[in-house]
């Protein structure tokens, strides 16, 4: 097989499951070249995703060797994408009677879904999380591609328990609202002591976020971060701290059909 041939292989490979690390051996095996000439396809590929910020390409030292892709972005990307992200929020079609904004078919994008994951999961990898955890459902998405950024699992919190899940921890939360609502896990969704990412896809005052961070208490698990896509302005008190939002929504202005809404602060 030919070099360009063995290069396009590896990069799909590598490319479709981030994270994931691949033995060495395993790569000399199925296209039957040696581990030094693997290692020139590997450095080629490595130089290519380098000079084009695709992300990284890293090899992992070690008696078996191993090679992974990592869907980092550079700062210049991160930016980029909140900025055209906030960009579609401002469009006024998104304004619904009563102050709301749209942000379903964000939510429903795949590329949009995509950036959002990898953003979060540069800014959190070093944290080395081994769940992502989210509650249902608008959260999903963002949670769900986040968590395949990482290649780690995502659990899910409901609202209501199901017979299918077995034995469930029940506990209530204060809502953004100031109404008291239930959150449920099944017990074996978690190993003790697991380092875990929460995700949400929007937050006013932060009591999902905080109820979650709760519930993980019970399952005495170590909460590595706390990520949200969109944040409100108001009320200013928040119920959390220690949090990363990618978009601030200031306000929204039905009278002038204005959507006043910017990068979070650190981006």
């Amino acid at each position: 097989m030919r070099r360009t041939h063995r290069i396009a292989a590896i990069t799909k490979t590598l490319v479709e499951q981030p994270g994931q690390v691949f033995a060495l051996g395993d790569f000399a095996d199925i296209f039957e070249v040696s581990r030094s000439t693997l290692s020139e396809d590997l450095a080629i590929i490595r130089r290519t995703f380098d000079r084009l910020a695709m992300g990284k390409i890293e090899t992992i030292s070690g008696a078996v060797g191993g090679v992974r892709y990592l869907p980092d972005l550079s700062e210049e990307q991160i930016g980029a994408s909140i900025q055209d992200i906030c960009a579609a929020l401002r469009k006024p079609a998104r304004i619904i009677p009563g102050g709301y904004l749209y942000t379903d078919d964000l939510l429903a994008s795949p590329e949009v879904l995509q950036k959002i994951g990898s953003i979060f999961a540069t800014r959190f990898r070093a944290k080395k999380p081994e769940y992502v955890v989210t509650v249902e459902t608008a959260g999903i998405p963002v949670a769900l591609k986040t968590a395949y950024a990482l290649n780690v699992p995502l659990v899910i919190v409901r609202r209501q328990s199901k017979v299918s899940e077995g034995p469930v921890l029940t506990m209530n939360f204060l809502s953004s609202s100031r109404q008291v609502e239930t959150m449920s896990l099944s017990r074996r969704a978690l190993e003790k002591n697991s380092r875990v990412l929460l995700i949400d896809d929007f937050m006013k005052a932060g009591g999902t976020l905080r109820g979650l961070a709760d519930l993980m208490g019970e399952f005495e698990c170590e909460v590595v971060g706390k990520g949200v896509f969109i944040e409100t302005g108001w009320p200013k008190e928040k119920l959390i701290t220690d949090y990363l939002a990618l978009i601030y929504l200031q306000a929204v202005d039905e009278e002038k059909r204005r959507v006043l809404v910017r990068p979070a602060d650190g981006f």
